[in-house]
């Protein structure tokens, strides 16, 4: 994937993040709103003599307990809201800091899906803490818990820190073409625990820790080649004399650099195999030797020069 791909997809991306934006910051404009009211109004909610008083009969036990909840509900919007208008105001700091390169692009994902699990972490606590639960020792129960979860966890763990390893090592970024495990494809995303590969409408989520021996495409343009056959009783000087004179006109969509003739490849069976190359992108690389194999063909053609079909010589021998 070229710089100019990439930049298109970052600008998709925006466009769909900017159709959904609007709906969220509409609705975090509002719970930002009522925040502000039940500040400016803090006596009437949680003043002594406010209308959800502990002392105040609604003559009803069910909706006494309702509305004497209302000022802890009010709190956990407080808390909210303040926690999202900082994270949302944070992402769009990282958004705007990280430039559009790969590598950029995939450690502001990376960061981003940090604070979004630290964000939920911090709520959780927040809210809890507001109904009555002992934050401290919540706190402390959690990493007791964490330590034996931990123990019966180490892949996830290790998922984890290999993600991290990944993106600050920049072994790979989101939008390489990588090889793993067999599997060719690009790097559609890189998460906390998974990565993900496309290829051919396919996608394929790896664990991170469970990924070596990346083969990555993208480091330099890839080389697409192509074999012809050519028949052997054709004149191997006068052929390579043709395709010498003909080869720069040659004109392949997707090629990056001329074509160039490498040689004998292979003494077949049916002919001698020659090879052909050029430069491409890594996500080019099949269409582009499609479009090589053809034009060798039409030169090919025009020239004279055969291509074999599969023969069988049969030899009986005199007794």
């Amino acid at each position: 994937m070229d710089k100019q791909e990439l930049r298109e997809r970052h600008e998709e991306n925006k466009r769909k993040l900017k159709a959904a934006g609007p709906v969220k910051l509409i609705i975090l404009f509002i719970m930002l709103i009522g925040t502000i009211c039940s500040y400016v109004f803090y006596d009437f909610f949680f003043g002594d003599k406010n209308e959800w008083c502990t002392t105040h009969d609604y003559g009803q036990s069910l909706v006494n307990s309702i509305i004497r909840l209302i000022p802890r509900l009010i709190n956990c919007i407080q808390v909210i809201t303040i926690v999202l208008v900082i994270v949302t105001v944070l992402l769009i700091i990282i958004r705007r800091l990280f430039g559009k390169t790969q590598r950029s692009i995939t450690v502001s994902r990376l960061v981003s899906n940090l604070i979004r699990w630290l964000t939920a972490i911090i709520l959780v606590i927040a809210v809890l803490a507001i109904w009555g639960v002992d934050a401290t020792a919540l706190i402390t129960g959690a990493g007791v818990i964490t330590l034996v979860v931990g123990l019966g966890m180490q892949s996830l763990i290790a998922d984890v820190v290999a993600g991290l390893f990944i993106v600050f090592e920049n072994e790979f970024n989101v939008g390489d073409w990588i090889t793993v495990d067999g599997f060719r494809g690009e790097v559609i995303d890189i998460g906390i625990r998974t990565t993900k590969l496309k290829a051919l409408g396919n996608v394929k989520i790896f664990n991170n820790n469970a990924i070596q021996g990346v083969l990555n495409h993208t480091t330099d343009n890839s080389i697409a080649l192509s074999y012809i056959d050519v028949d052997y009783g054709m004149n191997l000087p006068k052929v390579e004399a043709v395709i010498k004179a003909h080869i720069g006109e040659l004109k392949v969509a997707g090629a990056l650099s001329e074509i160039r003739y490498d040689g004998v490849s292979e003494l077949g069976a049916s002919g001698v195999k020659l090879q052909f190359e050029t430069d491409c992108y890594e996500a080019d690389i099949f269409a582009v030797s499609r479009a090589l194999n053809a034009a060798l063909k039409v030169m090919f053609d025009e020239n004279g020069i055969s291509i074999p079909f599969p023969q069988i010589v049969v030899h009986n021998a005199k007794n």
